[in-house]
């Protein structure tokens, strides 16, 4: 059972249709209509009918008017009637309903027609559409539905005079069959209307999602190593609406493609550059066991050909951790002056082993900057680094942090031997080192990507002073952000 629940709760939620989504959005209102206008309609022609053959139970009510008479003279006058029932025959349409009535006379009292007919019901405030004293309403008579025609018949002869009320009520089954006949009609021809509809919503949805269609099955025939964007030809057949899904699509591919190429380059580069150092150990080894040098000199050789391999697999482990922090979006703000003391007190060490006239210049204020904190003290640590080798045992070594309208400026100025024209253009590939003293190549390749994650820029300038080369200045912009809801 416990096995049943989790196999049910991985199941996948069912996928939802577009088309499903646009024949129920386009149809539905249309069958709402429908129905409304069905019960309208059904509405409308009950109070169409009723307009007409109320004029039937009019003109039955003042046929029986007129069969009527006065008998008796003064207060003993009274109303008499002699219409036998036969006479409202001619106003029964087609059998299927039947016609009551009952007269009564001057005072209310009974004078012909059905007893049992429920007594009239006083006129309400509906407008009246007659030239007579008539007004109808809605009754049941004998466990049926009627409808009522109440008239009052002015009645007069030599002998008297009088107000006679005349009801006449009629079976609805004539007129609810006409207003279904009526419905059923309409009904039908809205029927075929929306068949219609559905029809061409069915279509324009099939035509309108065909172009969805083609894209995923261009994208599901591709090979797997296939990362190029979508054909311009397929971008410019699509519709408006799908544009925002093939830049998205084609982003998508070339960020994979780029992060393809940027692993592929990695293995390459390890495997190239790792070859070396490991060679060298392995011939130091064997030259260990021939006993060519001592031990105390082979271990020397194969400590220092292992610190070397150890730097070089840092480093290419930071720069494949650099394109790892872009692809992570947005990154914290942080003070870019604490990271920069922090690693100058690491590297305290270093200044004070080469005997450096070591100057650390900051901000006043905080120096904001967006960027993960690995990054920043990467950043800084390898400039810091590259600084201190070049230095010569005695030498002077500034590091400055300052803001610049909004911007964040970082120099670290060597008393080194400066860099050429030549390599300054290649001293930020990868690999590429910029002397002897230089370690793999790899610390200034780490910079630039690190600036260019940060959307900043990086720049190594000779100092001269009145001709004379006095050191190098590495120059590190980052754009300033906000810390704590202050601008800097």
């Amino acid at each position: 059972m416990r096995e049943a629940m989790r196999q049910l709760m991985r199941e996948p939620a069912p996928r939802v249709s577009l088309r499903r989504h646009l024949l129920l959005g386009l149809l539905a209102p249309v069958l709402g209509i429908v129905a409304l206008g069905a019960a309208l309609l059904y509405a409308f022609a009950l109070e169409a009918a009723d307009s007409a053959y109320d004029r039937t139970l009019l003109a039955s009510a003042k046929a029986i008017g007129e069969q009527l008479h006065v008998q008796g003279e003064g207060p003993q006058a009274h109303l008499a009637a002699t219409l036998p029932y036969s006479a409202l025959e001619a106003f029964e349409a087609d059998n299927r309903s039947r016609l009551y009535y009952r007269v009564s006379g001057f005072r209310g009292e009974m004078v012909s027609g059905f007893t049992d007919l429920p007594p009239p019901r006083p006129a309400g405030e509906a407008p009246n559409t007659f030239a007579a004293l008539v007004h109808f309403y809605d009754e049941r008579f004998r466990g049926e539905a009627v409808r009522m025609a109440v008239l009052l018949q002015p009645v007069a002869g030599p002998e008297g005079h009088g107000m006679a009320t005349i009801q006449v009520a009629e079976t609805l089954e004539l007129r609810e069959s006409l207003a279904r006949s009526l419905l059923l009609r309409t009904l039908s021809q809205q029927a075929v209307l929306i068949a219609v509809i559905a029809f061409v919503v069915v279509f324009v949805v099939q035509r309108a999602t065909r172009p969805v269609r083609e894209l995923g099955e261009h994208v599901r025939a591709r090979a797997d190593t296939d990362l190029s964007p979508l054909p311009e030809a397929m971008a410019a057949a699509a519709p408006r609406e799908l544009l925002p899904l093939v830049e998205a699509t084609n982003g998508v591919m070339a960020r994979l493609a780029h992060l393809l190429e940027h692993q592929k380059r990695f293995v390459r580069d390890a495997s190239h550059q790792l070859r070396t150092p490991l060679a060298v150990l392995k011939a130091q080894v064997q030259s260990a066991r021939r006993g060519d040098v001592d031990a105390g000199t082979a271990l020397a050789e194969i400590d220092h050909t292992v610190t070397r391999a150890t730097e070089l697999a840092n480093q290419m482990l930071a720069l494949a951790k650099v394109e790892q922090l872009r692809q992570q979006g947005d990154a914290p703000v942080l003070d870019w002056a604490g990271v920069v003391r922090a690693v100058a007190l690491d590297l305290s060490a270093l200044v004070a082993a080469a005997q450096l006239d070591f100057e650390l210049e900051m901000a006043d204020v905080a120096v904001p900057v967006r960027g993960h904190e690995w990054a920043l003290r990467e950043l800084t640590r390898n400039l810091l680094h590259n600084a201190i080798k070049q230095s010569p045992r005695g030498a002077r070594l500034s590091v400055r942090l300052q803001v610049e309208g909004q911007e964040a400026r970082l120099v670290v100025a060597d008393s080194g031997p400066g860099i050429s024209a030549e390599l300054r253009q290649r001293l930020f590939e990868p690999f590429v080192a910029g002397g002897p003293q230089a370690g793999s190549g790899l610390g200034l390749a780490i910079c630039r990507e690190i600036v260019a994650t940060l959307g900043g820029s990086v720049a190594l300038v000779n100092r001269e002073h009145d001709g004379r080369l006095e050191g190098l200045d590495a120059t590190v912009r980052l754009p300033t952000a906000r810390l704590g809801g202050v601008a800097a």
